[in-house]
């Protein structure tokens, strides 16, 4: 409805939240890939057949090629040292060491993930002239790997050595392998798919065997293998330490890789260390979304149970209090809501309050807003008409027509019960309260979308506004439902069209002045809520945004002092974490339990998500009973979070986004289509008189 907002959000924005979100999304999967097992290949599987005769001669080099088996081993008194499955930041710099102490090379058979993840010690372990050797990607069995993961496995093997070492290799150790019989059953059908792409296959000797007959070794980067090596290396019946290739009589088998796969490899480990990256950062923002959800369920328990308890005693509005039975002036605002505006009339004529004056604000309506208003034959009915200029100037020019001291502010699509406004009006009766806040239901709950809306009502904003109300900072009047005193509108100067949310914007203001806003539970009113996800976002995008630019507006009064500075640092404080930070945040948990069911523990996963989902079930519960609500509309709390939550938070993820390009937003209006009252759960009194 306002005209202020001349510039729609920027579209670039969205090409720019695509283009992260792909990004983080591709290495988060490959993190997950490199650090955890999609498929079952973390294991070896047990063999159905044995190798070839001709490869089963003990000698732990195969070359196998256009159906030949060829073996080799070390001549006699020479042992090869292999390491298997690092670098690893601990033992490879050990390993190193002990070799320089003994003056002895090895061969190195390295994961290429984690040369990706330590490529310092890739580099050092070339510069000291050892021999490098691929033990695949991540170390899964290529036997039980499929045909893609298999060769994705060798081909990330290169590329990771490539642009950590700047080599490429010939030599291969299959993972889950020790002697070369242990090359059997779908192992060796790996094995010679590697060979046929030019692999050298090394295998180990078995233990058992006599040092000085000549073997391979085969030790890993960890504590047991640094012990086993250094026994090795003090073993006085093997004259010669060596690397495979010099043990065979050939050049090493890693090779200097071309300039066009070094830079392949920096890409790797580019990307390699930005899925690390996205991990560390998910799990620490798991952490605190977790935190901030513990800590806002905790503070709303707390605060509804202290609500409950100060019902029962003294407070403003109460019997200890004078009654207020004033005449009372409702501004109803109105752009082409022809759908309600009926129900919302007659509804307030239902009323039990002695004296009304109901002003409808015509803004500019296209259709039969105002001719509908003006054929409501009552002399408490006044219709203004004016050019369309926003609900801000529209609230205004009521205000110039109220002839009672006390203000109702209601939308146009909203239905009070027959009690409502006297019970709005009641807190009035203190001299330090400015505005009242009643209590907001949904309408139309019968659907899916409506179900979803009746809950965050409940749960989110009545559970808050019992509260703020507690902590004395309530930051929003809804427009739906507010009570004011004239003297505090015009004392601040009336409704300012400075933001899109005109009703936070004016609580804070009325803070700022020295009022106090409060709650009361008891004031109900029905209001129609968004039929479609488009309309839903609309709204909220405005809501969103709109509280980010009162938030702003009004940031100094955080360091203000008495109900002002109370306000800032309580209510302020609260959103900023609660309504700005935790959506931001909360996106992970849902990232982080598929992440965990892909890549990790899917039984964690599913069952962190699960807790999560019973700790809002209990809250939902206890809040429905608050509000006295029926506990069957918890049955779509848990499709809730597959897509109405992630909508929420994509809305304030936009609007921070916009905010922060500082782009004014165009008013984004609700169609109608007039459910509010037909849909109420119970039909109040006099009901005929809603509907005439």
């Amino acid at each position: 409805m306002s005209r202020h907002a001349v510039r729609r959000p920027p579209r670039g924005h969205w090409a720019l939240l695509l283009l992260v979100l792909t990004v983080v999304i591709t290495a988060l999967a490959f993190e997950g890939w490199t650090t955890h097992e999609v498929d079952a290949a973390r294991s070896k599987l047990p063999c159905s057949t044995p190798i070839p005769r001709a490869a089963d001669t003990g000698s732990p080099v195969l070359r196998l090629g256009e159906g030949r088996i060829e073996t080799a081993g070390m001549p006699a008194g020479t042992a090869a040292l292999t390491f298997d499955g690092g670098p690893d930041p601990e033992w490879t710099p050990r390993v190193l060491a002990l070799l320089r102490r003994y003056h002895v090379k090895a061969t190195f058979f390295v994961h290429g993930s984690r040369a990706a993840r330590y490529p310092e010690l890739m580099r050092q372990i070339r510069d000291e002239g050892h021999e490098i050797g691929s033990y695949t990607y991540t170390g899964g069995d290529l036997g039980a790997a499929s045909p893609l993961r298999a060769r994705m496995e060798l081909s990330l093997t290169q590329t990771a050595l490539a642009g950590t070492a700047g080599v490429t290799t010939r030599l291969l150790r299959l993972p889950h392998t020790t002697a070369s019989d242990t090359l059997c059953g779908a192992e060796w059908a790996a094995a010679q798919r590697a060979a046929s792409q030019g692999y050298l296959l090394v295998a180990a000797d078995h233990k058992s065997r006599e040092p000085w007959r000549g073997v391979v070794r085969q030790y890993s980067h960890t504590e047991l293998g640094y012990r086993e090596a250094e026994a090795l290396l003090r073993d006085r019946t093997v004259r010669r330490f060596t690397t495979v290739s010099d043990g065979l009589g050939h050049p090493h088998q890693h090779t200097q890789a071309p300039l066009v796969q070094r830079l392949a490899g920096q890409g790797l480990i580019q990307a390699q260390d930005l899925g690390h990256v996205f991990t560390t950062v998910m799990a620490w923002a798991l952490g605190a979304a977790g935190a901030l959800s513990v800590l806002r369920l905790v503070m709303l328990a707390v605060f509804a149970r202290a609500h409950v308890r100060r019902l029962s005693r003294f407070r403003p509005g109460t019997p200890r209090l004078r009654p207020v039975t004033e005449p009372v002036t409702v501004l109803v605002p109105a752009y082409n809501e022809e759908a309600g505006i009926a129900a919302t009339v007659h509804s307030l004529l239902a009323s039990s309050h002695p004296q009304l004056q109901i002003v409808v604000i015509d803004d500019g309506s296209t259709d039969s807003t105002a001719a509908i208003a003006e054929s409501i034959d009552d002399p408490r009915v006044q219709v203004v008409r004016q050019p369309n200029g926003g609900k801000p100037s529209a609230l205004n020019t009521g205000l110039a027509y109220t002839r009672h001291d006390i203000v109702v502010m209601v939308d146009a699509d909203t239905v009070f019960e027959p009690e409502a406004l006297t019970r709005l009006v009641q807190p009035l009766a203190h001299p330090a309260v400015g505005a009242v806040s009643g209590n907001t239901k949904v309408g139309n709950r019968r659907s899916l979308l409506g179900s979803w809306q009746h809950l965050e009502y409940v749960i989110g904003f009545n559970l808050d506004r019992r509260m703020f109300e507690v902590l004395e900072c309530m930051p929003t009047v809804p427009g739906a439902i507010g009570a004011f005193r004239r003297d505090a509108l015009m004392g601040i100067g009336g409704v300012s069209d400075d933001t899109l949310a005109e009703d936070t914007d004016l609580t804070m203001s009325l803070w700022r002045a020295g009022w106090r806003v409060v709650y009361e539970q008891s004031a109900v009113a029905w209001t129609e809520v968004p039929g479609s996800l488009g309309q839903l976002w609309r709204q909220r995008y405005r809501w969103c945004y709109g509280t980010l630019q009162s938030m702003w507006k009004h940031r100094h009064s955080v360091f203000e002092m008495g109900p002002a500075g109370r306000f800032g640092r309580r209510a302020l404080s609260y959103l900023c974490l609660f309504q700005i930070m935790l959506p931001l945040f909360a996106p992970v948990v849902d990232v982080f339990a598929l992440y965990g069911v892909l890549f990790r523990d899917p039984t964690e996963a599913i069952l962190v998500w699960f807790g999560c989902l019973v700790v809002q079930m209990i809250t939902a519960g206890y809040a429905l009973r608050l509000d006295r609500e029926n506990l069957r509309a918890m049955w779509s709390l848990p499709l809730q979070l597959f897509v109405y939550r992630q909508l929420l938070y994509l809305v304030v993820i936009q609007s921070v986004i916009t905010a922060l390009l500082g782009t004014r937003l165009k008013w984004h209006s609700m169609h109608r289509a007039g459910t509010a009252d037909p849909y109420l759960p119970v039909a109040p009194p006099n009901r005929s008189l809603l509907t005439k």
